[in-house]
């Protein structure tokens, strides 16, 4: 017999009670801010030896960083460096990549992963010129800043999954930073939930002088970069080109945005995996199978990116510091962190789960069961909608919707923690090929 719990009309909007109101500091992000910028250029190809200026003085500062937040909770943070050599022909000669980590290890299976990365390199106007003050303000001391304020305050916290904070090198260059720690995730056999890619995070004011303080966008990919055809056809019959797990992920945000109504942050939830024609660290996640998403500010100012410091008839260029708008990225920050909080306190999501109903009137789900799982929440939504509509839970692994047309309609399950900690959902499918 089915053992069901309620059924709603609308979406649950609850998020963990530890984690519902996280405080980002704004003073505290821009003193990190400042930081980064005080190391005059931050370039891939900048010195790695110097004390003071460059890559290799910024990198060690952001582990220290790690290894101080580390030290004031009891060791649960330790620090971590991967690195390879790239060549690309934006390093003709090669770099040595680096990039930091601040593990923060689960009480769960270790190989259970949450990443939220940004990347510390910068650049100017020639992609190459790496002797130049480079400030890198928003693009991405904002997501580096973003990243240990995350660390700061998850810290304080205990969670089933391991916590990844990385900060990466070579994006300007080719995306290597996030190439290698996406690589380094299939080595070592992270099954990776949901990677958190923050790029451009802290500008309210855009190229166009319009101000956006209430928006962040987050970009996610419908159909899965690392499908193959087959499995493509698979999700083409299931109707499913909109509910890969990244879009799930960004409807996970959309949905801890909504929660946090207090942060005044409506999640833009972008249906494409990047800007377009442009790209980010996420994207070699993306292609290995990683649920990953991008958050970006709601405009932007291509005046303060990836320019030379200069000033022509009155118009500033340069990614400087007072271009940012540090009580937004506080709220961003926030963000992130409720996202993770709710993401790490719930089970993981279902691995897969299977539709059924074909020449029936009645919609039937089921799944295999989930540890950690107390309960689960199945959704569905009518075929012409976007967003899930009604739910309804149960603690069995299957469900039938009665007077739910299958094919009509489309259908989901997350799983549910004791404390109400919902993972992402899992989209229900065509059944496996026999």
């Amino acid at each position: 017999m089915l053992k069901i719990l309620s059924l709603v009309a609308t979406l649950s909007l609850s998020v963990t009670p530890a984690l519902a109101a996280p405080e980002a500091d704004p003073g505290r992000l821009r003193t990190d801010v400042e930081k980064l910028v005080s190391f005059g250029t931050r370039h891939t190809l900048s010195s790695p030896d110097h004390p003071t200026r460059g890559i290799g003085a910024a990198r060690r500062w952001a582990a220290a960083e790690f290894a101080r937040i580390g030290k004031a909770c009891g060791g649960c943070i330790t620090v971590e460096q991967i690195d390879r050599r790239f060549t690309g022909p934006r390093a003709p000669n090669g770099v040595n990549v680096v990039n930091v980590l601040g593990v923060q290890q689960g009480t769960g299976n270790p190989d259970d992963i949450i990443i939220i990365s940004a990347h510390i390199d910068s650049r100017v106007s020639d992609v190459a010129d790496f002797t130049s003050d480079a400030p890198g303000a928003n693009d991405d001391g904002s997501g580096v800043a973003l990243v240990l304020e995350a660390a700061r305050i998850l810290s304080k916290e205990k969670f089933a999954p391991t916590i990844i904070y990385a900060v990466l090198s070579g994006e300007e260059q080719g995306l290597w930073g996030g190439r290698l720690i996406a690589e380094t995730a299939r080595a070592r056999g992270w099954q990776v939930r949901a990677l958190l890619n923050n790029d451009i995070v802290g500008n309210t004011e855009g190229q166009d002088g319009r101000k956006v303080s209430d928006r962040v966008r987050v970009f996610s990919e419908g159909i899965r970069a690392s499908e193959s055809m087959v499995e493509a056809m698979a999700r083409r019959g299931s109707g499913a080109e909109d509910d890969g797990p990244s879009r799930a992920l960004m409807r996970a945000a959309q949905r801890v945005g909504k929660a946090r109504s207090d942060l005044g942050l409506e999640v833009f939830g972008v249906r494409r995996p990047d800007r377009f024609s442009r790209g980010g660290d996420h994207l070699p996640a993306l292609e290995l199978g990683y649920p990953a998403i991008r958050f970006t500010v709601g405009v932007e100012n291509y005046d303060h990116q990836h320019q030379d410091i200069r000033e022509e008839n009155g118009r500033k260029f340069g990614d400087t510091i007072d271009e940012m708008d540090f009580p937004y990225l506080a709220r961003v920050t926030a963000l992130n962190i409720a996202l993770i909080g709710e993401l790490a306190s719930a089970p993981p999501a279902p691995a897969n789960a299977v539709l059924g109903g074909a020449l029936s009137t009645d919609t039937k789900v089921s799944w295999a069961e989930v540890p950690g799982a107390a309960r689960y929440r199945v959704y569905w939504r009518r075929a012409d909608a976007r967003d899930w509509e009604q739910s309804q839970e149960t603690t069995d692994t299957k469900l039938t919707l009665p007077g739910v047309i299958v094919d009509d309609h489309f259908a989901g399950v997350a799983a549910v923690a004791e404390n109400g900690a919902e993972s992402a959902i899992t989209f229900a499918g065509l059944p496996p090929r026999q």
